[in-house]
């Protein structure tokens, strides 16, 4: 690993310094959850690179407005959907890939049994009185994906209110043991629409719910739009009576405008692949080599950007 480190010179040190400052703050109790890092030369006045490292589709507006040169978004659904000018995005953007960082992820819609629900279409013809526990982060793209979904599915958010739900968007994941399976417990709310499957599933199951699959039908829509099917598997969530199909909430795509140069985007790609080993990722250091390919855990929805799509060929990342 140590031939990875830069030197011990004064411009890497305060970078790495910036780096990993940002790095804690975005783990601690910041409100944004992101780290800015801003280059520039000596005494220049403007700031000629930004680096947006955010989970958000503030990242796809900053790429497009120029005001950032790369940025990060999950799910890469997300960033799909910017490409195709579907969703929350009126128009197509012009955004590329630069690579996925792998993550395999599905949409969970979790319900107490009680309630007597059975697929998530059921919600729109039984009308349930259903208090749903959402993520507290006003700007998460599990909110507008949802949106998407229940349209799908034939009914609206307002829908549910108006038949003696709720919506409460509070906190963030449903960790077992955590504030949103408390609420649960007391009765406080009867629904879980969240990701982060692996964290949460089980424990959902073995506290009452049921977890609800998604019909053919709604998953024929959401494919039209531009989100992917997937499914939650009994081989991975042994508590599941059977297969759960839903839709896909995989990868963090890193990715820029189409129009960026080829020499910025292939330093970026030069960059990620010379520090992959200093950056962590679940199972060691960022497996940089596998984030260009298409699989499950590092779906691509946006096209790479023709350098990088260069790069990575050159390095054997890609088939020749």
């Amino acid at each position: 690993m140590s031939e990875e480190i830069a030197p011990a010179h004064a411009v890497s040190t305060r970078s790495r310094v910036v780096l990993e400052i940002a790095s804690e703050l975005a783990m601690s109790e910041w409100p944004r959850f992101q780290a800015k890092v801003l280059l520039r030369e000596h005494g220049a006045r403007e700031w000629p690179i930004c680096l947006l490292g955010t989970s958000t589709i503030e990242g796809v507006d900053a790429v497009v407005k120029r005001e950032a040169d790369l940025a990060m978004i999950n799910p890469a659904a997300a960033l799909g959907l910017a490409y195709r000018g579907t969703g929350p995005f009126r128009t197509p953007l012009p955004v590329r890939a630069i690579g996925v960082i792998p993550s395999l992820d599905q949409y969970v819609f979790a319900v107490k049994s009680e309630c007597g629900l059975s697929a998530f279409e059921d919600i729109a013809t039984t009308r349930p009185a259903l208090t749903v526990s959402l993520r507290g982060q006003a700007d998460h793209s599990l909110h507008f994906m949802l949106d998407d979904i229940v349209a799908a599915a034939g009914f609206s958010l307002d829908d549910l209110r108006a038949w003696g739900g709720d919506v409460r968007r509070e906190g963030f994941l449903p960790v077992p043991g955590g504030p949103k399976f408390a609420a649960l417990a007391r009765g406080e709310i009867n629904a879980i629409f969240d990701e982060a499957a692996s964290f949460w599933v089980e424990a959902a199951i073995a506290a009452g719910m049921t977890i609800l699959p998604l019909a053919e039908s709604t998953l024929q829509k959401l494919e039209a739009i531009g989100y992917r099917r997937s499914v939650l598997r009994k081989s991975e969530f042994p508590s599941l009576p059977r297969d759960v199909p839903t839709i896909d909430f995989s990868g963090w795509p890193i990715f820029v405008h189409a129009d960026a140069t080829e020499k910025l985007v292939t330093d970026l790609c030069a960059a990620l692949d010379h520090r992959k080993a200093m950056i962590p990722w679940e199972t060691g250091s960022l497996p940089v080599e596998r984030m260009c390919c298409e699989s499950p855990d590092t779906p691509q929805y946006v096209p790479l950007h023709p350098a990088a799509e260069r790069y990575w060929r050159e390095r054997g990342y890609l088939p020749s």
